[in-house]
C-alpha cells in the first residue's frame, strides 16, 4: 500500500535581504491543501527568523508526533490504557565546516501515565515496538535514542 503525500513551498525575490551581497531571505511558505499555510524560515544560527519554524524543528516535531501516535497505537493492542504522554525530545545537528550537516541523534524522553500497575514494565518496552512502527524513524539515518518513564495514576 502507498500514499501521496503533496505540499507546495513558496519563495519570491522580494524576499532578498541585501541584494548587494546576494544575501536572500530564508522565509517562505508551505502550503499543503485545506491546511493553514505555514510560515518557515532558517533557524537562527544561520540567519533565519528565529519567530518561524524552522526545517529542524519540524523533522524533530514529526519524529515526536509519529512516535506517540505509534505508541498509543501498541498500548491499545496491549490492553493498556494510557491517561497522559508528554516528550521533551532534543535533537543533535552536526554541521561541517564546508556548511553541510546532519542530525546525529534524537533523543525522545516520553513520559507517561498508565491506568495499569501490572503493566508498567510493558508500557516501557512497547516504546522499542513503536519506534519500529514509526514511519518518520524508518526513515532517518541518526540513531533515536528513549529515555522513556512511566508513572501510575
Amino acid at each position: 500500500m502507498k500514499h501521496l503525500f503533496k505540499t507546495q513551498l513558496n519563495w519570491t525575490s522580494k524576499n532578498i535581504v541585501d541584494s548587494s551581497k546576494r544575501f536572500y531571505s530564508k522565509t517562505h511558505q508551505i502550503d499543503i491543501e485545506g491546511k493553514p499555510i505555514l510560515d518557515i524560515s532558517a533557524a537562527k544560527a544561520f540567519k533565519g527568523d528565529p519567530e518561524l519554524y524552522n526545517p529542524e524543528d519540524l523533522l524533530l516535531s514529526s519524529l515526536v508526533s509519529c512516535h506517540m501516535m505509534s505508541y498509543l497505537y501498541v498500548c491499545s493492542q496491549n490492553g493498556i490504557e494510557v491517561l497522559s504522554y508528554s516528550d521533551n525530545a532534543e535533537a543533535t545537528l552536526e554541521v561541517n565546516p564546508d556548511g553541510s550537516g546532519r542530525f546525529t541523534e534524537v533523543r525522545l524522553n516520553p513520559k507517561v501515565t498508565i491506568v495499569n500497575s501490572d503493566k508498567v514494565d510493558l508500557a516501557l518496552e512497547l516504546h522499542q515496538k513503536a519506534n519500529q512502527l514509526c514511519f518518520i524513524a524508518n526513515s532517518c539515518n541518526f540513531p533515536v535514542v528513549h529515555n522513556a518513564s512511566c508513572e501510575v495514576a
